[in-house]
């Protein structure tokens, strides 16, 4: 008790210098547990972008690929799905739902996704959370959009505004759906995950505002193209200006102008004389039921999310998945596949914790500086004490206590630091970054680093304790000019 006595008075009575090491060490201890409080918060974050999806499932390609597209909005998807593949797994006895997307265009940089109804019901994602609407109503129509949190906040859109998707991705982006505008109907509570950054409409509006486009070109860029058909017209429907002039000077139509080409086909196909019974006539086309000639539902998929029964039923339908012939999928678990992605960006975790720990280091040079320099100004005080009878053990060991005494201060004062900042930046973190660190204890890594601060300080003590215990008594007496 006396060493602890004679440590805690000598510290104080060097005020300025103990302040200075203390803080020293506390930036080091702060910046080395808030890195990784901040990454566990991140990694947490990121995987509980979704919950409760138990396979992904898209066109034949890469597991991230198709995670950092469906999910994240990262990236393209590597093909698409048709409508049947998804029923036929829709109907799968094993599923009990499913959350059909449709991705390739964009608002400003920001994805489009074409969903249902089952997107609001059954997504989950961090702690169980619902994607639910904080203004407005649901899209119901080809024309509703909802917006999310972000994106209302970025380009100040409110409900009841008309907005133009652009056909792809920024700097891909082709041109905007100027003939299909929609109307923002809704924006979404904030989530902080990708879904705060992106637009969510219908199949419908997905494959209405692309109706009549050919290999990503719009009906009026094809009709100025050179040797352009005119457009297509059904009987008795309303012609074109310019198609009605023509029709009148030159004695009316060709029968082949009235040709409709059937769901999916290219007009160039369906005129083709050489096509046969594949050609549909201007009576037959109108007989069709109007469903058929415009189904905005047959607009390609890019991937889909499913829920199963039972959870364990879900490394089976992946392997029935990823192994059927009838359309190449690839379907992946959403757990397995965050963890790969988590592992694969590993790398800038360790380069975190090496500058961390070189900036702990640092510190404690620091206060090994500090210790050292401060011998020759104490030799009179370690003298005095060894006149007194202290003999040189004691002496080491008061400067070791001290050592430490500084590192348990300066661990102490960054954990307080940390939790500070954690608690003023919290929300910051969350509202403009989408990343979620919660506020617990210190766990096992953080303890491993707070105990190997502290005996890194006691090591460092050792130094000038070896050397005020080699200092004779005469030595500290004698008076140097």
């Amino acid at each position: 008790m006396l060493t602890l006595s004679l440590a805690l008075r000598s510290l104080r009575n060097r005020r300025l210098t103990t302040a200075l090491t203390i803080a020293s060490i506390a930036l080091s201890v702060s910046l080395l547990v808030g890195v990784e409080t901040v990454r566990r918060g991140i990694r947490e974050s990121f995987a509980g972008t979704i919950r409760g999806t138990d396979l992904i499932v898209g066109a034949r390609g890469g597991s991230q690929q198709l995670l950092l597209s469906s999910v994240f909005g990262l990236g393209s998807p590597a093909g698409t799905i048709t409508h049947e593949t998804y029923d036929r797994w829709a109907a799968h006895p094993a599923v009990k739902w499913t959350i059909p997307l449709s991705l390739g265009d964009s608002y400003y940089g920001h994805r489009v996704v074409g969903t249902t109804s089952a997107f609001y019901e059954h997504y989950r994602f961090r702690n169980d959370g619902r994607v639910t609407v904080a203004e407005g109503r649901l899209p119901t129509g080809d024309r509703d959009v909802v917006i999310g949190a972000d994106v209302a906040k970025r380009l100040k859109l409110a409900v009841g505004a008309e907005i133009e998707l652009t056909h792809g991705l920024r700097g891909t982006g082709i041109m905007d759906h100027i003939e299909h505008p929609f109307t923002v109907t809704g924006i979404l509570a904030p989530t902080f995950t990708p879904i705060d950054r992106s637009l969510f409409t219908t199949l419908e509006g997905i494959a209405a505002m692309h109706e009549g486009w050919n290999n990503g070109i719009p009906p009026s860029s094809q009709m100025a193209m050179p040797g352009a058909s005119p457009p297509l017209a059904m009987p008795g429907a309303d012609l074109p200006p310019a198609v009605e002039q023509d029709a009148l000077g030159n004695g009316g139509l060709d029968s082949s102008d009235l040709i409709a080409p059937a769901p999916g086909m290219a007009r160039d196909d369906a005129t083709d004389t050489d096509q046969g019974d594949t050609t549909v006539s201007a009576d037959s086309a109108a007989l069709l039921p109007s469903a058929e000639l415009h189904d905005h539902t047959e607009h390609a998929l890019t991937s889909f999310l499913l829920g199963t029964k039972n959870r364990f039923e879900s490394l089976r339908l992946q392997r029935e998945m990823n192994t059927d012939n009838t359309e190449p999928l690839t379907a992946i678990l959403p757990a397995v596949s965050l963890t790969e992605l988590w592992h694969s960006i590993g790398y800038a975790e360790d380069g975190a914790r090496i500058i961390t720990g070189a900036v702990v280091l640092v510190g404690l040079l620091g206060m090994l500086v500090a210790l050292y320099s401060t011998l020759q100004e104490r030799r009179r005080e370690m003298a005095i004490l060894r006149s007194l009878g202290a003999g040189p053990s004691r002496i080491a060991r008061l400067l070791v206590l001290e050592s430490g005494l500084l590192s348990i201060l300066g661990a102490i004062a960054g954990v307080i630091l940390v939790y500070a900042l954690l608690f003023v930046g919290q929300g910051l973190a969350e509202r403009h970054f989408g990343i979620y660190i919660p506020i617990t204890a210190p766990g096992k890594v953080e303890w491993m680093y707070l105990g190997g601060v502290i005996i890194a300080g006691l090591l460092v003590g050792l130094v000038p304790a070896w050397r005020a215990y080699r200092n004779a008594l005469q030595d500290g007496l004698t008076i140097r000019l």
